[in-house]
This record gives C-alpha cells, sequence and structure tokens, in this order.
C-alpha cells in the first residue's frame, strides 16, 4: 500500500473498519462522526486564513486530508450498511457538477452563467415533497447542533481545559 492513491486511502479505510482493524474506527457511526465533521471543517477554515496570511500551505493539505476522512469513513460505513459506496458518492457529485455547469460542459457551452435557482429548484421537483421537508427539518437540526457543538468548544477554550 505503497502508491498513496485515492483507491489505497479507501482501502486503508476499509482496514481500518475490519473486526481486526482499529477498535476506535469500528465503532463509529454516521451520527457519532458528526463533531468530527464540524471540527475539521473549521480546521480546513482555519488553515485558509493561514494560507492567507502567511503563505503555508502545508497545513490547508494536512487539514483537508482529514476532511476527506470524514467523507471516506462515512461512505465505508454507509457501503457496510448497504446504503452506497464512496464511488456513488463521486459518482452523485461529478453528475451534479455536470449538470450545474452547463455553460462549461453542456448544450450552453459558452455562454453565460446559468441560473443557479432554476437549476436547483429543477433538481428539487425530482425529490418527493416528504424528503424536501425531512432534508429541511434535518439541515435545521444540523445548524442547532453546530451552534451546540460550537458553543462547547467555545467554553472549553475559554475555561482552558
Amino acid at each position: 500500500m505503497e502508491k498513496n492513491t485515492f483507491e489505497e486511502y479507501v482501502k486503508i479505510i476499509g482496514r481500518l473498519r475490519a473486526p481486526d482493524g482499529c477498535p476506535w474506527d469500528r465503532r463509529q457511526t454516521h451520527e457519532s462522526l458528526k463533531s468530527c465533521l464540524i471540527d475539521e471543517s473549521a480546521e480546513v477554515m482555519g488553515a485558509i486564513d493561514v494560507l492567507a496570511e502567511t503563505g503555508y500551505s502545508e497545513n490547508l493539505c494536512e487539514e483537508l486530508g482529514d476532511l476527506l476522512l470524514q467523507v471516506v469513513l462515512q461512505s465505508r460505513i454507509a457501503e457496510e450498511e448497504g446504503l452506497f459506496t464512496i464511488e456513488d458518492v463521486i459518482r452523485s457529485a461529478s453528475e451534479k457538477m455536470l449538470r450545474r455547469h452547463p455553460h462549461v460542459f453542456g448544450p450552453e457551452k459558452g455562454q453565460a452563467l446559468p441560473d443557479w435557482e432554476a437549476i436547483k429548484e429543477k433538481e428539487r421537483e425530482c425529490v418527493p415533497e416528504s424528503i424536501q421537508r425531512a432534508k429541511e427539518r434535518a439541515l435545521s437540526k444540523a445548524w442547532e447542533d453546530i451552534r451546540v457543538h460550537l458553543s462547547r468548544v467555545d467554553s472549553h477554550l475559554i475555561g482552558g481545559e
């Protein structure tokens, strides 16, 4: 496993989740990783600020790797649950980029920027109303979870623990 490719990285995460892998990685769930996702996202944001201020890029590279771990680990858990794979995530993301950039990839190539809201509305039309409502509730809850998590981090920092 010395190639350091994306495929090898996915295998590494799979090995960590294996029965004889890492106990911490094996017990993680989508739910338990939420706070890690918040922390890693914040660390990427901080690394972007460090890059802007100092030109130091290694920290951003490292933090993006930590955020990538969250995507690959969540995808691996989903695969174990029979939901989807990392390949499905990549396929879905690629299809979305192609769909949302017709001025680059589609019949509107070379034309003005598309109406993003119209494209997103068309995407929403394909999703059942019950799923749309669930997504809205989940997003609202996610923002509340983020606020709670950040207040804990803030009090931890202020408390000097």
